[in-house]
């Protein structure tokens, strides 16, 4: 097994879920449909095209930072200057200030191909949404890590500043094949965000995932 490391720090991003028109969601942290959508970004993967080999991979998180819950208040018209100009309210909500290690497990082609293209994106890269570009690059220097992907999350590089408790838990969110062995301590849940067809249709399946904090000692993999 193989793991590829991808470093997500932003002063805002968002990962919705759940979007409904004018309502524009975020989970706590990444999912897997927005963390494939910078992928396919990269790789110059049209919308409409399949993304099978992408949504075949295994995903999971590591939260070094959690950040803080922002809602934006936006008002649009759809025919500005019109007299009956109906006016559209909206609410985006984001995280400011956060920080994730995301990780995809897989062959190790399709991971190093992934590596190059975020050394050199196709398309501009966001964290979310348009407007929410990465302040740092989302590749590692490490490349793709022979291993499993826990073992490789759990020895990421802390994304932590200074004045953060260093030792504090870490919270992950992972596959639940990626776990093996006891897993009494863990929560299983459900998150809608592992796509079943090309990004245009937005249609995404139930994945299973569990969910832990765990006292971990990150150091760089080699």
């Amino acid at each position: 097994m193989a793991t590829l490391l991808i470093r997500l720090v932003a002063p805002m991003q968002a990962w919705g879920t759940r979007s409904h028109f004018d309502d524009r969601d975020s989970e706590a942290e990444p999912s897997k449909s927005g963390v494939l959508g910078l992928v396919a970004a990269a790789l110059g993967i049209d919308r409409a095209e399949p993304i099978d080999h992408l949504a075949s991979l295994t995903f999971g998180v590591r939260v070094d930072r959690e950040g803080i819950v922002r809602s934006d208040y936006h008002t649009a018209q759809l025919f500005p200057g019109e007299r009956k100009a109906n006016t559209s309210v909206t609410r985006r909500t984001y995280l400011s200030g956060a920080a994730f290690w995301a990780a995809l497990g897989g062959e190790r082609a399709l991971l190093e191909q992934i590596d190059a293209a975020l050394h050199n994106p196709h398309w501009p890269l966001y964290l979310g949404r348009k407007s929410f570009p990465p302040s740092q690059p989302v590749w590692w220097q490490g490349g793709v890590h022979d291993g499993d992907l826990l073992d490789v999350l759990r020895a990421a590089p802390s994304l932590r500043d200074e004045k953060e408790e260093q030792d504090a838990p870490y919270r992950f969110v992972v596959d639940r094949s990626t776990v093996a062995g006891d897993s009494t301590r863990l929560s299983p849940a459900l998150r809608r965000d592992d796509p079943v067809a090309p990004f245009a249709q937005r249609r995404y399946a139930l994945r299973d995932v569990w969910l832990f904090t765990e006292q971990t000692t990150p150091a760089e993999v080699v």
